[in-house]
Formats: C-alpha cells, structure tokens, sequence
C-alpha cells in the first residue's frame, strides 16, 4: 500500500472521519536529472540575475509579484507566512452536491481516501450515504500551506478526495470565442448518422492496460539496455523525511444526533463557503517552482 501523504479528518456537522491520503496516481514520465558529466554529480540550479547572467547570493533574493508589467510589490517571507491559512488537518465539509454539476475544467488531482484510527465505520457510512443521494461533497483542506477547493466521492468501497481548481483559475468558455459556424453549425441528418454509425463501429470497452507511453517504453528500454552493457554511474541521493500529524477521533452516534438537532453545519456552511471567494488570491499570489523535468526536456 502506498505511503499516506497527509493523515487527519472529514469533517461535516459535529462528526470527524479519521483518514488517510494517498495519492491515485503515479507519474510515469522519464524524469531527466542534470549530472555533471566529470564526476556524475547532481546538478542544481543557479541563483543567476537574469540581467547581468552573474550568480547572486541567496541573501539578496526577495520575493515578487508582478503589478503591473515591469513593476513588482515586494512581500516579505513573514507577510506571506501571514497569509497563508490554518491547517486543521480536517476536511470541511460545506456542501452536498450533484458529482454531475462540477465542470470537468474544474476537476484536477485525485487522491484516495482511507479509513484511519478505527474510523472504519463512520468512513463506510458517508461513503453509502453519498453513493445512494448520488451527490458529492465540496470541501476546503489545507496541504502544505495551500488551501485547496475538493471535492469527496465515493468510488466502489472506497473514496477519492478530488482536488478542484478554483473557479477563478479555470477561464471561461467564452474565451474561445467560437465562430458561428462551430456554435450555430447546420448539420444534415445523413452526415450525423454516419458519425454515430462510425462510433459505434469503433465503440469498445475501456480496457487500461492497452495504452501504453511508447516514447516512455523506448526510453526505459534503452536505460536497461545500456544498464546490463555496464554503462551505470552512481549518483548520491538525498533522502528527505516529512512529519505527520493526525486528527483526533470523535464518537459517531451522538454527534449525528446534535448536527441534525443543533444544525451546526449550517454555520460551518456559511463560513466556508464565502472562504474560496477570499482564500484563492493568496495561494496564486505565491510564484510556482519549475520542474527540473520540463526543463532539461
């Protein structure tokens, strides 16, 4: 079973799940490492002004957001400590809603959910509750300083928590600007009936072990080719470790009994769902890392 990345709760009314996370997915890319050819060293990145090409110390580096183009408002490394939210390491729970109504543009990185801490019970309950009302649950989570839009669906006898971008990250299909003859297309019936006649000839089942990555194949298949010639150089890892916390856990039973009596999650509702309105300025303010992959490709 793959190592938990993050351990805490759901939370919705009064009533926490104990859980794990795991990521759903593996990257399976050929990551391209910079060596340096005379020693077989890692190769890191330089701090270089990009203006006068010299290497800076890391004393002298502030970090930047562009106001207007060629103007930049500095912020201190405490201002954006400030500005980054609580983590709770719980999963609040706002809303319910039709899996149907997310836009796909918005659906980005899905991990899976375990139960955690004896949470087995609670975690099967929310899980059939939402397979049989057919909905979903919006969330707010915080992973490493960065408050996150999700949403949690049920997925066979398990559930995925599905990072979503937030609404104002994703741009507007009006920003196509489709032409009338796209948007308002006159199609005659013969022409639409040899389409679907070609879809359903080409109709199959999905069938995952059949897609292969032929420029990863090739790749991976010349590494081991050049690997059992003896042509292998060791490189010295860093490893790197990572603290976990975990939520505590809450009695079940009775905490329904008050959410549905007291409706405490009618104000849990309120609060959170004015949050992504304010939260997502300052997670897109931070500048993003470039990958070392994308680069040396």
């Amino acid at each position: 079973m793959p190592r938990a990345i993050w351990k805490g709760a759901i939370s919705f009314g009064l009533v926490h799940i104990p859980v794990a996370l795991t990521s759903a997915t593996s990257a399976q890319g050929v990551d391209f490492d910079w060596l340096d050819k005379r020693s077989m060293d890692p190769v890191g990145y330089k701090r270089v002004n990009k203006v006068t090409g010299k290497e800076i110390d890391k004393d002298n580096i502030v970090k930047g957001v562009q106001y207007e183009k060629g103007r930049y408002v500095v912020l201190s490394e405490e201002e954006i400590r400030e500005a980054h939210p609580t983590s709770t390491q719980t999963i609040d729970i706002f809303s319910f809603v039709d899996s149907a109504a997310i836009p796909l543009q918005n659906i980005d990185t899905p991990y899976y959910l375990s139960p955690d801490k004896r949470g087995e019970k609670v975690y099967a309950l929310l899980r059939e509750t939402l397979a049989s009302t057919q909905k979903v649950a919006l969330a707010l989570v915080v992973l490493h300083t960065r408050q996150h839009l999700a949403a949690v669906m049920p997925i066979d006898d398990a559930m995925v928590l599905v990072m979503l971008r937030w609404p104002s990250e994703v741009r507007s299909l009006a920003s196509l600007e489709l032409p009338a003859a796209v948007s308002g297309a006159k199609l005659a019936k013969a022409e639409l009936d040899m389409a679907k006649r070609l879809v359903k000839d080409m109709s199959g089942d999905w069938s995952p072990d059949d897609y292969q990555d032929s420029f990863t194949d090739k790749i991976m298949q010349l590494v081991e080719q050049k690997a059992q010639q003896g042509k292998i150089a060791a490189v010295e890892q860093v490893p790197g470790e990572e603290g976990r916390r975990s939520a505590d856990v809450i009695d079940l039973t009775e905490l329904l009994k008050r959410s549905l009596g007291g409706k405490p999650a009618a104000a849990k509702k309120a609060k959170a769902a004015s949050a992504p309105a304010s939260k997502p300025a300052a997670s897109k303010a931070a500048p993003k890392k470039t990958s070392k992959t994308s680069k040396a490709s």
